[in-house]
């Protein structure tokens, strides 16, 4: 056999051995972001939700392969206004100063995602499960969960890990991050 024939015929293999890639994006109006925070003493839980500003992903059959995410944070939602404003205020995010948070991958098995997670301008590795599964004609959902420890990101207040003799007023550095996002193929978000 050639020499110069066989690596072009190895390269043809391969691309017949990976699905094309298939570009989705997301639908904000239909996907759902849900928080759940943590006080460190009882079972209080205060949660709320969060809306995506935009998210594209790249999909090669079950498997993703690219994704940029940014959500807005000053949609960062409460039942307790007071909490709400609080959330939003510089001891926690800081939505005037900085008002989304990006999520790029970085790579990504079956079941796993690994990224840069940029919340208040700080960039941290993070590794969550997640499952990719097929919508409707043209869709597929991504659904996930993500625990983050805020205190990475420069959100320390009322941290154990920073500050003694809170009592009842201390919270949980973790909190945990819920997603389920519809996202269309951009030949099927064209015609929409």
């Amino acid at each position: 056999m050639n020499t110069r024939v066989f690596p072009v015929l190895l390269a043809c293999l391969t691309l017949a051995a990976h699905p094309a890639t298939q570009l989705y994006h997301a639908q904000p109006a239909a996907s759902r972001l849900t928080w759940t925070g943590h006080a460190e003493v009882g079972s209080y839980a205060p949660s709320g939700s969060l809306q995506l500003r935009a998210a594209t992903f790249g999909c090669a059959g079950s498997r993703l392969r690219s994704a940029r995410v940014t959500v807005d944070m000053a949609s960062l939602r409460h039942d307790n206004a007071q909490l709400q404003e609080h959330l939003r205020g510089t001891d926690f995010f800081d939505v005037a100063r900085f008002p989304t948070a990006e999520f790029r991958l970085q790579a990504a098995t079956a079941t796993q995602a690994t990224g840069l997670l940029t919340i208040k301008g700080v960039s941290q590795r993070v590794t969550f499960p997640y499952t990719l599964g097929p919508g409707a004609a043209g869709e597929l959902r991504l659904r996930g969960t993500l625990t983050l420890d805020r205190t990475r990101f420069g959100i320390r207040y009322n941290s154990r890990s920073f500050f003694a003799d809170l009592g009842d007023q201390a919270i949980r550095n973790d909190f945990q991050l819920d997603f389920d996002v519809l996202a269309v193929d951009e030949n099927q978000g064209a015609r929409r």
